[in-house]
C-alpha cells in the first residue's frame, strides 16, 4: 500500500514539473504597443530689440506664421522697466531675464522633447537669446536660432549657445546697418557691453578659438540687395518686414 502511495505521489510531482516547464516555454501573450501621439505643433518665440515690443516685431512673426514656421508666435518683451538705451546697459537685469527664458524653454522641452522650438531675436534681443541658451540644462535643445541685426559684439563666442541648437542657427547682418550697429554700438556699446561694431553690421568672427563643431551650425547671411523687392532695405529694421519674413526667413527656418 505504501508503495502505491509513493508511486502516485511521484507521478503527481512529475506532472507538476512538466506543467511548469511547458508553461515557461509557451509563447508569451503579445503586448500591445501603443503608437506615440503626433508631436506637438512647433513653438515660435520672438525677442524684440531694446525698444521692446513694436509693430515691426508683430510684422515679423506674422510673416513667419504665414510661412508656416509655427501656427502662432509668442513675443516676449524682456526689457521690463529699461526700454531704450537703458536696456542696452542693464547687463545684470538682461541676464536674469535670459534665465527666466531658459526656464520657459526647458519646460517646453520637458513636456515633449520632440517639440520643434524656434527662437528668433532682433538686435539687443539676440543677447538675451544667446544667454538663455547658455543657461539651459545640458540635454535641452531647441531647433532653430535666428538672429536678426545682432547687437552682440562680433567676437562673442557662440559655442556654448550653439551646443543647445540641434537644427542650426542663422544670423543676418548688413553693411548698411552702420548708424545703429556701427556708430551706435561703437559709442554706446553692444548688448554684451563692448564698444565696437556689432555682429549685425560686420558678422560674427569664426576663428580657431571657437568650437569648430558648433560653428558648423551657424549660417551667416550678408545682406543681398535683391531683398529690396521684398521690403528689406538693409537697414536696422529691414529683416523685420512681413513679406521678407514669409518669403526668405520662413523657408530658411523650415529647411
Amino acid at each position: 500500500m505504501a508503495a502505491i502511495v509513493y508511486h502516485i505521489m511521484l507521478v503527481l510531482r512529475v506532472v507538476a514539473i512538466l506543467t511548469l516547464f511547458i508553461g515557461a516555454c509557451a509563447p508569451a501573450e503579445p503586448v500591445a504597443v501603443q503608437p506615440l501621439p503626433p508631436p506637438p505643433p512647433p513653438v515660435l518665440i520672438h525677442l524684440p530689440g531694446i525698444a521692446g515690443e513694436m509693430r515691426i516685431d508683430r510684422h515679423l512673426v506674422n510673416g513667419l506664421v504665414a510661412g508656416q514656421v509655427a501656427p502662432e508666435a509668442k513675443i516676449i518683451d524682456w526689457t521690463g522697466p529699461n526700454r531704450g538705451i537703458l536696456a542696452l546697459g542693464a547687463l545684470d537685469y538682461n541676464k536674469a531675464e535670459a534665465k527666466v527664458l531658459a526656464e520657459r524653454l526647458t519646460a517646453i522641452y520637458r513636456r515633449d522633447p520632440r517639440t520643434r522650438i524656434i527662437l528668433t531675436a532682433h538686435s539687443g534681443g539676440t543677447g538675451i537669446a544667446v544667454w538663455a541658451l547658455e543657461a539651459l540644462p545640458v540635454d535641452v535643445q531647441i531647433d532653430r536660432l535666428v538672429m536678426l541685426c545682432s547687437a552682440l559684439s562680433p567676437g562673442y563666442d557662440l559655442s556654448a549657445a550653439l551646443a543647445h541648437v540641434r537644427g542650426g542657427a542663422i544670423s543676418l547682418y548688413s553693411e548698411y546697418d552702420s548708424d545703429v550697429l556701427g556708430t551706435g554700438t561703437r559709442y554706446l556699446g553692444t548688448i554684451d557691453r563692448v564698444k565696437t561694431n556689432a555682429a549685425g553690421y560686420v558678422g560674427f568672427r569664426t576663428d580657431e578659438r571657437r568650437d569648430p563643431a558648433q560653428y558648423l551650425k551657424l549660417q551667416q547671411l550678408k545682406y543681398d540687395r535683391a531683398w529690396i523687392k521684398l521690403g528689406n532695405f538693409g537697414d536696422h529694421l529691414g529683416p523685420m518686414d512681413e513679406m521678407f519674413a514669409e518669403r526668405v526667413l520662413a523657408p530658411l527656418i523650415n529647411q
